[in-house]
């Protein structure tokens, strides 16, 4: 077991949440803590483990090299581990300890950077066993970006088991690599950090064929709603509904053309639950229903 508890509580939720050869997954969450509670994390040979900080002031103290770090909530790292290694975790003055563990192989990190390709790759791989992903330009922890806490609460929501869960947490697993990699490539953190209404632009780019409003986005970015609809409508002169119909229209524009797809389908693949609310709105935009544009292709 890779998490072990100090001390037994009714209060404590923690637990393997997924395992196969090359990736092990584990929630640590303390509702309860006391100044005695200590997480003991187990880091195996030759393994990389990304760690997500999901409550604040969290201490950690290295046994291999002997020092102590405190995280702020919503930061993570990437660390290789060479040898077996505990770690222990805490928070102090009653916070809530909570964590997300990602442990995988060396040889599969291997496989899937592949060094031997070139030399980027080489030096991205370089750089994990060096663990220079630890600290961003060697400064303070990096923080999750909005991609990152979805990806996180998508493999905790995730249900289903056998080879669709391994696909689905290795497609994940993947994706949060690139945003670690690109992260990191920003060669000047403060010029290239994205303003609000860009950050708000991407996310809905990426999730707008799911029913997302301000009220989740401002969640995800810890900034009020009505801030967010401000700064993007200043920004991109149009509210951030409009903004998300347009992208369903222009998808269901495309997609309409296809006539091996129904309706309904691409209905849902837009975002919409009901089909006559997607009826209502393709009308809108065009003029036309989807069955009259489809028939007069």
């Amino acid at each position: 077991m890779a998490v072990k508890m100090c001390c037994m509580r009714s209060q404590s939720k923690n637990g393997l949440l997924f395992r196969s050869e090359d990736i092990k997954i584990i929630m640590q969450e303390d509702l309860c803590p006391d100044q005695t509670f200590k997480s003991h994390m187990l880091e195996g040979k030759s393994s990389f483990n990304l760690l997500f900080f999901l409550s604040n002031a969290i201490n950690l103290e290295a046994h291999d090299c002997g020092t102590q770090f405190l995280f702020k909530k919503n930061q993570y790292i990437l660390h290789y581990s060479p040898k077996e290694n505990v770690a222990e975790l805490w928070t102090e003055n009653q916070e809530i300890l909570k964590y997300l563990q990602i442990q995988i192989n060396y040889q599969y990190i291997f496989n899937l950077i592949n060094p031997e390709h070139n030399r980027e790759n080489a030096e991205i791989l370089e750089n994990m066993i060096h663990n220079n992903f630890i600290f961003l330009h060697k400064e303070t922890p990096p923080d999750m970006t909005v991609e990152m806490h979805m990806i996180v609460k998508e493999i905790l929501g995730y249900t289903k088991k056998g080879i669709m869960q391994k696909l689905f947490i290795e497609a994940k697993i993947i994706k949060l690599l690139i945003l670690i990699f690109e992260q990191f490539n920003e060669k000047n953190t403060l010029e290239s950090t994205p303003k609000t209404p860009e950050i708000i632009r991407k996310f809905i780019d990426e999730n707008y064929h799911r029913n997302i409003k301000a009220e989740e986005i401002g969640k995800y970015i810890g900034m009020n709603q009505n801030i967010i609809r401000k700064e993007f409508k200043a920004q991109y002169h149009t509210t951030i509904a409009h903004y998300i119909s347009e992208l369903r229209m222009l998808k269901a524009r495309k997609l309409i053309t296809d006539k091996e797809i129904m309706i309904k389908e691409i209905a849902i693949e837009c975002g919409y639950e009901y089909l006559q609310n997607f009826t209502r709105a393709f009308k809108k935009k065009f003029g036309v229903s989807p069955e009259s544009l489809r028939n007069n292709k």
